[in-house]
């Protein structure tokens, strides 16, 4: 049996918020119809469960590591990308009931903060069982990397990972220009199907650039460490963007993740070498690791396709899509209805399934969420969030 709800606005996303507007849903929660007030009066529509505040669809995360949420408090903050990376090495070995334990944990953590779908980044095949059962939509990205190692076992390895993830969505993507050799981009590029997505960090930090373009910075110093010796891509006089970018698949969906250090230049020369690009920002992690927040500006006013992820629990306190629009919000002053669309339609647009998240639209079952915000529909750090369904 159909049901209605009201709230004090609607944000369908797709169009213009509705003030008191009505939703008519089925009880799996497919949309059937959004309407205004006086549309439900006309059809004689009176059984209608009102509640104060905004109905908005369930958000969408794009950048996720499940595989690190028993890394909770970990990572000591603010230590640059390089020690972090450090951290992820020498905290990732725990006990398999351990890291499922954590994973299941923070599965239903993003069910509780509405998140609907998640671009889930994955080394191993741990998360498959906690995917399987989930309420959450999950695209895995099994990531690959090798700088100083032949590329074919790399792929081979990535290849049988994300058949072993079936039947769950899954693709092969590269983790950072920092750690990816040309000979294992092409490789990447082989294997990457026109259904497939695409997902690769960038420009999160300045050593990052500095490496592709001096040879010199942290990350210099971190290879160094290592015992890594530097390649021909090091040292080149053009930063981390100029790298990778050329390299990727050109005929898919590919996403962006971080860009903390990305100036204008790069949008420039990224608009130019790819089509099909969305921008991720995940504010609370560049908060964490490096301590700056990306040139959010910038991307406004170069018109970008911009997505929200939470990153990891090693480099997050919350995995709460919510909670990044708050941090964009207060540092950044981005409106509302700009900050839902980064967190709902860019996401599902990104992920390939627009038809069923990311906007209230007939036929969608996009989830539904209520949000207490201020008289100005901004954000609270007390907002409260209630999932309908």
């Amino acid at each position: 049996m159909q049901k209605y709800i009201s709230a004090d606005w609607v944000f369908p996303v797709s169009s213009g918020p509705i003030k008191n507007g009505v939703i008519g849903y089925f009880p799996d929660g497919e949309i059937e119809n959004v309407l205004t007030s006086e549309r439900a009066m006309e059809l004689g529509i009176t059984d209608i469960a009102q509640y104060k505040g905004v109905l908005v669809p369930g958000f969408i995360n794009t950048h996720c590591h499940l595989e690190l949420s028993h890394m909770r408090n970990k990572i000591a903050e603010k230590t640059g990308l390089p020690n972090f990376i450090k951290g992820i090495l020498a905290q990732r070995q725990q006990t398999e009931s351990e890291i499922i334990e954590a994973m299941e944990s923070a599965d239903q953590e993003m069910f509780d903060n509405g998140i609907v779908a998640v671009g889930d980044i994955a080394n191993l095949l741990i998360s498959k069982s906690v995917k399987l059962k989930s309420k959450i939509y999950y695209h895995t990205f099994v990531e690959v990397f090798g700088f100083n190692r032949p590329s074919k076992p790399i792929i081979e390895a990535g290849v049988q990972l994300k058949n072993d993830f079936k039947p769950l969505k899954a693709s092969i993507v590269p983790h950072a220009p920092y750690s990816v050799s040309s000979t294992l981009f092409d490789e990447i590029n082989l294997v990457t199907e026109e259904s497939d997505i695409v997902s690769i960090h960038n420009q999160e930090t300045d050593g990052e650039n500095q490496l592709f373009e001096t040879g010199t910075g942290s990350f210099a110093d971190f290879f160094a460490e290592l015992g890594l010796a530097q390649s021909e891509a090091h040292h080149s006089g053009k930063n981390a963007i100029n790298y990778h970018l050329p390299r990727l698949p050109k005929n898919v969906n590919t996403l962006l993740v971080h860009n903390t250090m990305s100036k204008k230049e790069d949008i420039d020369f990224a608009k130019a070498a790819h089509q099909q690009l969305y921008w991720c920002l995940c504010p609370n992690a560049n908060l964490y690791i490096e301590g700056v927040l990306p040139d959010v500006a910038l991307f406004r006013e170069e018109n970008v396709k911009i997505t929200i992820g939470t990153d990891s629990l090693a480099s997050n306190h919350h995995l709460s899509v919510l909670g990044e629009l708050l941090t964009l919000q207060e540092n950044k002053a981005v409106p509302f209805n700009e900050l839902l669309k980064w967190a709902t339609l860019n996401g599902a647009e990104f992920l390939g399934i627009e038809d069923q998240y990311g906007s209230l639209e007939k036929g969608k079952k996009p989830g539904l969420i209520l949000l207490d915000l201020d008289n100005d529909n901004k954000i609270k750090t007390d907002t409260q969030l209630k999932r309908i369904f």
